[in-house]
């Protein structure tokens, strides 16, 4: 009798160590996951305004696309290089820049390729140009942008506002670049002129040749079929219409992607 309950404290001894051993185990994993947790309850998050994960290269996306980004230059309205362009690119999202594709190539079996002057536009600068519009003594530009028009009256009339669509990262401004003369197509009026033969169609009060006409008609129509709404003010101007960022206006500057 006496081995048998030896052999029962031994028994009794084990089990219970070997019990502690396994609670102190769960004590410890409990301990790892809750710092886990917590870790990443406080890991910091980007603001949505400053991420640029959805966001590609119109250059690699679109490879046939000539740039002139005028904004990273000082041949703009301004006179100035304009906050938050670092760098002589562009970017669209994903989803603009996947239909400008289709765009591209359509256009190019025709002859054409697309020239792009701006697409995302960081609020920086936008903010950049509404303290220019403000500012009346600066008038560097304005026999190139706006000869015929007051400078006092470009925010009044809509020229410039405080939100662009272009932050919100599907919208770009281009022409059509005509590889046959080799040369940009005349769309009869400048990128960016500040003036009513900038306008489409009817809400034009200033004419055009039809020759001039025909080349917007050309762009307009190959962006439609993509996806894209034109801005009726601006013949360069167009927005994605089923745009994924819709109420979200970026603001991280114009530079290369990681």
């Amino acid at each position: 009798m006496n081995k048998i309950r030896l052999i029962s404290l031994i028994l009794v001894s084990a089990l219970s160590t070997l019990f502690s051993s396994c609670a102190l185990n769960n004590n410890v994993a409990s301990d790892i996951n809750s710092t886990e947790v917590v870790e990443e309850s406080i890991a910091p998050s980007i603001p949505k305004e400053l991420d640029s994960s959805g966001f590609v290269s119109i250059s690699e996306a679109v490879p046939d696309a000539i740039l002139e980004i005028r904004y990273y230059s000082t041949y703009n309205f301004v006179g100035d290089r304009i906050d938050g362009y670092n760098a002589p690119i562009a970017l669209l999202t994903k989803e603009a820049a996947s239909a400008l594709r289709k765009v591209s190539d359509e256009l190019v079996s025709k002859g054409y390729r697309l020239k792009i002057y701006d697409a995302y536009r960081p609020q920086m600068a936008v903010d950049h140009f509404v303290r220019w519009a403000e500012d009346l003594e600066d008038d560097r530009m304005k026999k190139y942008f706006y000869p015929d028009l007051d400078k006092s009256e470009i925010i009044k009339r809509g020229y410039i506002h405080t939100k662009s669509g272009h932050s919100r990262g599907s919208t770009v401004d281009l022409t059509l670049f005509d590889m046959r003369t080799g040369k940009e197509y005349d769309m009869g009026g400048t990128f960016d002129l500040f003036d009513n033969v900038s306008h489409y169609g009817r809400s034009r009060k200033t004419k055009i040749t039809y020759a001039q006409d025909e080349g917007r008609v050309i762009l307009e129509n190959a962006m439609r079929r993509q996806g894209f709404k034109v801005l009726e003010e601006e013949w360069w101007h167009f927005t994605l219409e089923n745009e994924p960022y819709p109420d979200t206006y970026f603001n991280f500057p114009i530079e290369p992607l990681n």
